[in-house]
């Protein structure tokens, strides 16, 4: 494992269980929409979820695709304890610590379906793993992928926190790019379109707390030292609307793609 997957898998670690509370309500709305756009008429096989966090997606996968085995793979050990410990209510389904970029060759061409949500945005190559994970697919196989976009959003927290960590305007070629790495693969392109939904905090210093020992800005703090992170904090605060509910509805960006299923052979004379 390299110094930066190393750093995430602390981070997440560390915050698993923050994450779980503040986190996962707040993107529910997310996460329904990636499960129902994987659609009820997959072929067998497994259902393969890279980047499961804490899982929240299972209770739906569960519901939705009742038996079926269902496996979540995470780098951070402390989000896949958790992960496990929501997959004992579902003996179908189980967690493993793992690269989400390198998944075993034994999964090649066998998934029903890959779902991710809100992982693909820290992998180091996102296209590249979605590469890897259309390779996954069996044929009649479906992805379905939601992630955050370089630009969540033009003003909010989400905005904030960009601007006072300094980080630069969003590359608007990426997403044409994730695409395109979904077809040449293989698969044919079911949607391609940003989502969003409203979400609310209960005031700036929350959402900064949430974000700083629940959330992405953990590796900061890895990374860069507690002070640095404080820092930024005290910049944001400053900067951000006091003593109030804070609602934004950030977007999100969805793709979710289908492997054709293989023609039928020619009838014989």
């Amino acid at each position: 494992m390299d110094d930066r997957a190393a750093q995430l898998a602390r981070a997440w670690t560390d915050a698993a269980g923050g994450y779980e509370e503040y986190f996962v309500p707040r993107f529910a709305p997310w996460v329904e929409l990636a499960v129902n756009a994987l659609g009820l008429d997959l072929p067998d096989g497994p259902i393969l979820v890279p980047c499961c966090g804490t899982f929240p997606e299972l209770p739906l996968l569960g519901a939705a695709y009742p038996g079926r085995a269902i496996v979540g793979i995470d780098l951070s050990p402390g989000m896949v304890a958790r992960a496990a410990a929501r997959a004992e209510s579902w003996p179908q389904a189980q967690a493993v610590v793992g690269d989400a970029c390198a998944v075993g060759p034994e999964w090649i061409g066998r998934c029903a379906g890959v779902l991710s949500v809100f992982g693909l945005q820290q992998l180091p190559d996102p296209a590249a793993a979605l590469t890897s994970w259309v390779g996954l697919l069996c044929p009649g196989g479906r992805l379905s992928v939601a992630y955050w976009p370089e630009t969540v959003e033009e003003d909010g927290p989400f905005a904030l926190a960009d601007r006072v960590r300094e980080r630069g305007a969003g590359d608007d070629g990426a997403g044409r790019r994730l695409a395109d790495a979904i077809a040449t693969a293989g698969a044919d392109m079911t949607a391609d379109r940003a989502v969003s939904f409203p979400m609310e905090h209960p005031d700036a210093a929350t959402f900064w707390e949430a974000m700083s020992n629940n959330g992405p800005l953990r590796a900061v703090a890895i990374a860069r030292g507690e002070e640095a992170l404080a820092e930024l904090g005290r910049r944001f605060l400053a900067l951000a609307p006091s003593d109030r509910p804070w609602r934004h509805t950030p977007r999100a960006h969805l793709l979710a793609a289908v492997i054709p299923a293989k023609p039928s052979r020619p009838p014989t004379s």
